[in-house]
């Protein structure tokens, strides 16, 4: 504690200032629980309006629009007088987002029976999480857990690789640190069969087991095209499911393509 003392009246303002901002939030939370000096730096506008930015980068469609400011006042009109401004916009979409999660999860769980999901449930899953206006950071705390069905994990991935553009490196540095990127899911999909000299062949299905690793890593391109594009033109029906721990002879040959 001493030493700390030494170093808040050492050090100046603007040094202080750029340390915090380049703490994570809970960090940011108990470095405020030190002194007086740290709780009114650590819980000033500018430390938490970067937060809130780095959480949710559409926010810098707005941070210079009047309305973004009206945003914020009738905020605190609705918050707590000790949660105004940034701060308290963050706790407070912290918790709506925690909600939506909760959401989505539920979703997933019920349309997911015997572990495994329709395309178009999936997908309709993804675009809830867009509309929501989730970031990455969000689906890192709500979805990006070990607990979870693998399926959960696989539509918060899909939905940072095609619909936030996050770059593979980030994206596999998020599965590793949370312990994910080697759960495996076994994707299986029906295409119309060709036609050959007037005749129509029967239909193909194929499948596919991967990790979420090699999806992130783009090692399975072709499984992501199809679950992006989803049960249209002349893929039948795509089926996503739990991959199994142990392949029986029978789940084995079902790997390979059959036309």
């Amino acid at each position: 504690m001493k030493q700390l003392e030494y170093m808040q009246n050492s050090l100046p303002d603007d040094i202080a200032l750029k340390i915090v901002s380049s703490l994570q939030v809970s960090d940011v939370c108990l470095l405020g629980s030190c002194s007086r000096f740290w709780r009114e730096l650590c819980g000033s506008d500018c430390i938490w309006a970067s937060l809130c930015r780095a959480r949710w980068p559409a926010l810098h469609l707005v941070q210079e629009s009047p309305a973004a400011e009206i945003k914020i006042h009738e905020l605190d009109q609705q918050m707590n007088s000790k949660l105004k401004g940034w701060k308290g916009f963050y706790i407070k979409k912290h918790s709506e987002m925690a909600g939506r999660a909760a959401v989505v999860v539920d979703f997933v769980e019920q349309c997911s029976s015997a572990e495994a999901i329709e395309v178009g449930h999936y997908l309709t899953a993804i675009e809830d999480l867009c509309s929501m206006q989730f970031g990455f950071k969000d689906v890192q705390m709500f979805l990006f857990k070990p607990k979870l069905n693998v399926l959960l994990n696989l539509v918060g991935l899909h939905y940072c690789i095609s619909w936030l553009g996050v770059p593979a490196e980030y994206v596999m540095e998020a599965l590793d640190s949370c312990k994910i990127s080697e759960r495996q899911v076994y994707v299986r999909w029906w295409k119309l069969g060709r036609w050959f000299y007037g005749f129509r062949l029967r239909d193909e299905s194929h499948s596919r087991k991967f990790s979420l690793g090699d999806l992130a890593m783009a090692k399975e391109e072709e499984v992501l095209g199809v679950l992006h594009r989803g049960a249209i033109h002349e893929v039948l029906r795509i089926q996503i499911s739990v991959a199994k721990p142990t392949c029986t002879p029978w789940s084995c040959q079902g790997t390979q393509t059959q036309n």
